[in-house]
């Protein structure tokens, strides 16, 4: 059995690496439009995914993204211990009608558009600890589907204001395992290993709720914001790091206006990560030419760049060390209409290129 390492007090580090087998991203017609169209492994440009409801597709892009990763590992579900999962909708249901049909001992998140990040925690804690050879750790999202949980129906024609984001459509899913990825399986878009060269998970920041009394949930980048600082102050704290040990520090979904507060709030601590930051939120979308505001969100969101867009740069070589940061808002519907503040949470993954036999 691997160990776990504490360090600080909300970061674990894996001696141990703990190896991304393969990632898979499916995005709808707009997201392939935008500037990142030519890394997804696969763009549907029928809305519906074939389905009946938005609820129901958005089942679909998650098993077909989850299935997709399986496959790209040279797996079976039947070898997958373990599957942690996550979407935006009440009581989790794009997950239970998706992914619940693999057959794979099953693990519900909620951790709102940071759930990527907290399902490739545990699941890399999971791994480290024995609780199986592989695992799979699944996300989604989908624009109409979050706009009738949240906010309001589409044929309502509500004004959006510049501060609000733009919910992707797609889903994202990555293989953990102990040992490093195989050879590149045949039609991969985003193969996750380039001859000794792989990405791996070497540590983990667990985030915590910050609540700084926002109201807003048409700002989620503000709202979200705090928590990022929090959490990336926190990592560089813990493991006794300076944002130069980094390649890249990448949020989720922060858009164009949580972008802006949050490196207001880490020059406040200090710290100055301006030249290394990205967010997927303004990697995914083209904001001159799809009109999406500040930007993009969801649990799709991170998930998707991080599948196709980031990990291939850390497989090459490009980047040596990335710390991945996806965000999210823990609100609900209920909770908004009565009033009350929208918390932030943010996960922290360090990634790193690995090179193996």
């Amino acid at each position: 059995m691997k160990k776990l390492i504490t360090a600080g007090s909300a970061s674990i580090a894996f001696p141990d690496p703990v190896f991304i087998k393969s990632a898979a991203s499916i995005v709808g017609s707009k997201e392939g439009e935008g500037p990142l169209g030519d890394v997804f492994d696969m763009i549907s440009e029928d809305p519906m995914f074939g389905c009946d409801t938005w609820e129901a597709a958005e089942s679909a892009i998650q098993k077909e993204a989850a299935s997709l990763a399986v496959g790209k590992a040279g797996l079976q579900p039947r070898d997958i211990r373990m599957l942690f999962a996550g979407d935006l909708l009440a009581q989790s249901m794009a997950s239970s009608f998706g992914v619940g049909e693999m057959g794979i001992p099953f693990y519900g998140l909620y951790g709102a558009c940071s759930t990527m990040g907290e399902a490739l925690s545990l699941g890399a804690m999971a791994i480290t600890a024995g609780g199986g050879e592989h695992v799979l750790c699944v996300t989604s999202s989908h624009f109409a589907s979050a706009e009738k949980e949240f906010r309001f129906p589409l044929g309502y024609a509500g004004q959006r204001p510049l501060s609000s984001t733009w919910t992707v459509t797609g889903g994202g899913a990555c293989v953990l395992g102990c040992t490093p990825p195989g050879p590149e399986i045949p039609g991969c878009s985003a193969p996750l290993r380039e001859g000794r060269g792989c990405a791996a998970i070497t540590g983990i920041t667990t985030g915590r709720i910050v609540d700084y009394g926002l109201k807003d949930s048409l700002n989620m980048g503000g709202c979200m914001a705090p928590a990022a600082c929090d959490t990336i102050y926190q990592n560089l704290t813990d493991f006794g790091r300076s944002p130069s040990d980094y390649d890249a520090v990448i949020t989720g979904d922060l858009g164009a206006v949580g972008k802006r507060i949050l490196l207001d709030l880490l020059a406040e601590k200090g710290l100055d990560i301006s030249g290394i930051h990205e967010d997927c939120g303004l990697l995914i979308f083209t904001n001159s030419t799809q009109d999406t505001h500040s930007g993009g969100s969801g649990c799709g969101c991170s998930a998707t760049v991080l599948a196709g867009y980031l990990l291939p740069k850390v497989v090459s070589g490009k980047w040596k060390r990335i710390l991945f940061v996806p965000t999210g808002a823990l609100l609900s519907k209920v909770s908004f209409n009565e009033g009350e503040s929208v918390p932030g949470i943010a996960h922290g993954v360090v990634i790193e290129h690995v090179e193996v036999q």
